[in-house]
């Protein structure tokens, strides 16, 4: 995948537009626009479209089994990998566990694992203990817990003879992820260390200089950018502006 191909891609879930740009109106003209800022954000890099579905959303409410989490459901997933199949993208599934374990949220997601061009988010922030509520207070994941999640869809692509699967964590603080030295090097997974937060220009170079700075060398960097709320501080980055961040990101994902 690295570093032949820059991941380009929008978030969202299709039951709310507040989730992102990826669940506001047909799918195959976000895929169009994902498209566009690619050949921005390409440099000297192929592009690679991606369709980062919220597939595990966080709710307000505990809901029967008391986890604060709702699926989406099959109909929803085949649909959204149908279009990135048809743009030669890929499908990452986001999982927001709640107080769920965000390890068997993903396990859960299986089925769709196995296909050669699914790949995984985790968003610890919502990654939250049975004390805790969604967003009173971010929650957290360790590097160890991420290790066992690749080396679980190492697994599935050594068994199912698949093409690597990218693996991101998307971080808004230093303490949403602890230990991220713990995460090893996988021969079929790319684990991508996607840089979160809302904010101007100057907030997000910040963030991002300063969760850098422990980067691994088994963890690739990437960075998020939000179509509305970035621009209430200042306008939103521009493709050059993204591209000068160093490390540069091999992921670009917009909400």
């Amino acid at each position: 995948m690295f570093p032949d191909y820059r991941l380009v891609g929008f978030s969202g879930h299709p039951y709310s537009a507040a989730l992102g740009r990826l669940g506001i109106g047909a799918i195959d003209e976000r895929v169009d626009e994902i498209e566009a800022l690619g050949k921005e954000l390409a440099g000297e890099r192929k592009v690679m479209p991606v369709l980062e579905l919220i597939a595990v959303v966080v709710q307000a409410d505990p809901g029967a089994d008391g986890a604060y989490r709702t699926r989406a459901s099959d109909e929803i997933i085949s649909g959204y990998l149908e279009a990135a199949r048809r743009h030669d993208g890929m499908l990452i599934l986001n999982v927001q566990p709640g107080r769920a374990s965000m390890a068997e949220e993903v396990r859960a997601l299986e089925k769709w694992l196995v296909e050669p061009d699914v790949g995984v988010a985790l968003d610890p922030e919502w990654d939250i203990t049975a004390e805790q509520l969604p967003g009173r207070s971010y929650g957290h994941t360790t590097g160890e817990e991420i290790n066992e999640i690749a080396a679980y869809l190492d697994g599935l692509v050594t068994e199912n003879n698949l093409p690597q699967k990218p693996l991101v964590f998307h971080q808004v603080a230093p303490g949403v992820v602890s230990n991220v030295a713990a995460i090893q090097e996988y021969a079929g997974v790319e684990v991508i260390r996607s840089v979160d937060g809302i904010g101007s220009a100057t907030m997000k170079i910040e963030t991002y200089n300063l969760l850098m700075k422990d980067l691994p060398p088994t963890v690739h960097p990437g960075f998020k950018l939000f179509f509305e709320e970035d621009v209430v501080l200042g306008p939103l980055m521009t493709p050059v502006e993204v591209l000068a961040l160093t490390p540069q990101p091999e992921y670009v994902l917009y909400e």
